[in-house]
This record gives C-alpha cells, structure tokens and sequence, in this order.
C-alpha cells in the first residue's frame, strides 16, 4: 500500500495540471464561442442591414419594368395603327397616280 499511496503522491501534481488544462480548455471555447456567436450576429445584421435596400430596388425594378411593359404595349398599338395608315395612303395615292394618268 505504501507503493501505491507513493504512485499517488507522485502523480497528484500532473492530475492538478491536467485538471487546470481542462478547466482552461473549457474556458477557452467558451470565450471562442461567444466570440463566434457575437460575430455571426454581427454578419446577420449587417446582411439584413444590406437586403432592406436591395428589397427596395427589386420593388421599384419590378414596378418600372411593368410601366416599360405597358408602354410598350402602347407603342405597339400605335405602331399597328400608323402601318395601317400607311398602308391606306399608299393605296390612295396609287389610285390618285393611276386616275391621272388615264386622263
């Protein structure tokens, strides 16, 4: 017995160091931890901070492409519109050309 209360004598020291190692190891992480979470925190608000505006320009993107739409839509009409006059004058005034030179 005397053998092993010498063994346990001896090995006190390293089981006091180890335990400190641990006890810093956990702190460590801890620290690390919070050190990650506060700056994740950080990213999110930042990220939120960037997509408001960015939200913004999609909304206003979306509505000025529906006006471009809708403009478009009209200028078509109107191209329709003035193809067909043309057409029509065209048809006038070779009926005018053709009139004048029976005579």
């Amino acid at each position: 017995m005397a053998a092993s209360n010498d063994l346990q004598d001896l090995l006190k020291p390293f089981y006091q160091r180890a335990s400190q190692a641990e006890d810093r190891l956990a702190r460590l992480e801890a620290t690390y931890a919070n050190k990650k979470e506060s700056g994740n925190e950080e990213k999110r608000k930042m990220v939120t901070e960037l997509q408001s505006p960015i939200e913004g320009v999609q909304v206003e993107q979306i509505s000025e492409n529906g006006k471009a739409l809708e403009e478009i839509k009209k200028l078509r009409a109107e191209n329709a519109k003035l193809k067909y006059q043309i057409t029509h004058l065209v048809r006038a005034l070779k009926e005018a050309d053709s009139k004048l030179a029976s005579k």
